[in-house]
């Protein structure tokens, strides 16, 4: 198998925002929409969900268990490795009210070997999350994140380009492109951005993190065909949402691309993003999975309880 070499998409010039409007998440509408429908909205929306308390199984080698947590958040468990991908507990991102909490608790989680940032995103890259984790050894992120990971608890820090890797001789993990951006403040455009393959024991799962639909989804099927592809499928209304987001439709597109097993849809439900009714994604999902045959596929699972692949 031959990847095409690491590198990094081009930087954009620095400009000075012309509007309020370029202030809000990827410019799409004005601070009032933003704050109708994305704060106002959720305040007035009760939480719900419950932390449960995990039973996670006794694994044999090659099997993986996978926890959804919430949001993109996901543990995965090897019978000698554990991995975080995303984690964030957090009830509020600023004036952001989580609507649904998240599956089980910080104290629940078992010792974590391995921590998968895909960007710099605050609903990602959760630093009083990172900061509660029990000394999680090793991190890995893209280009330009490691500044933000320095007194967060690791141990080791590693930064990787486009489908670049790191191993530790028995686990690996490939920083895989995406179509979104990695900024985590106004013009911090240094910052990098993408999905991961991680490979142990075998298996290969795939993390997408944040993405619009992308003609590089066939390039991550024809170098590693995932079994498991954990995709986003949320945030996508209005359409402008589209060039940096996925709806259920594309993701089914990027499933059939990575010519996976599996799909788990993620980034839905948890923290109110977009325009769409919070229950949409899913109920969309299991339509079109019904309609193209697939629904024996799709794994739609619920936040706290380990399922084994």
């Amino acid at each position: 198998m031959t990847k095409p070499p690491a590198h990094r998409p081009p930087v954009p010039r620095r400009q000075l925002p012309k509007s309020l409007k370029e202030l809000t998440p990827a410019r799409h509408f004005n601070p009032r929409t933003f704050f109708r429908e994305l704060v106002w909205k959720a305040l007035l929306t009760r939480r719900t969900g419950e932390h449960k308390r995990p039973e996670f199984p006794k694994l044999k080698s090659g099997q993986v268990a996978v926890t959804w947590i919430g949001h993109a958040s996901f543990l995965l468990q090897f019978t000698d490795l554990n991995v975080l991908v995303d984690p964030n507990f957090a009830n509020w991102l600023f004036l952001l009210k989580r609507i649904k909490r998240s599956g089980l608790k910080i104290s629940d989680l078992p010792p974590i070997d391995l921590v998968l940032l895909t960007h710099a995103h605050f609903d990602h890259f959760h630093k009083p999350t990172l900061r509660r984790l029990p000394h999680p050894k090793i991190g890995v992120m893209p280009w330009g994140v490691g500044d933000l990971a320095h007194d967060l608890g690791f141990a080791r820090i590693v930064e990787l380009d486009w489908w670049e890797s790191f191993s530790n001789g028995q686990w690996a993990v490939t920083l895989t492109p995406g179509q979104h951006w990695g900024a985590r403040t106004l013009h911090d455009h240094h910052r990098g951005y993408g999905g991961f393959i991680l490979e142990h024991q075998g298996r290969r799962i795939y993390h997408a993190g944040d993405s619009a639909y992308f003609s590089g989804f066939k390039e991550i099927g024809r170098l590693f065909s995932p079994e498991v592809a954990l995709l986003p499928i949320g945030a996508y209304h209005p359409e402008s949402f589209r060039c940096v987001h996925m709806g259920p439709d594309e993701a089914v597109k990027a499933f059939q691309d990575l010519q996976s097993n599996w799909l788990v849809p993620m980034h839905y439900g948890t923290f109110k993003l977009a325009f769409e009714e919070m229950d949409e994604p899913p109920r969309w999902l299991r339509k079109l999975a019904h309609d193209q045959g697939i629904s024996h596929k799709v794994r739609i699972l619920d936040e706290g309880v380990p399922v084994v692949f």
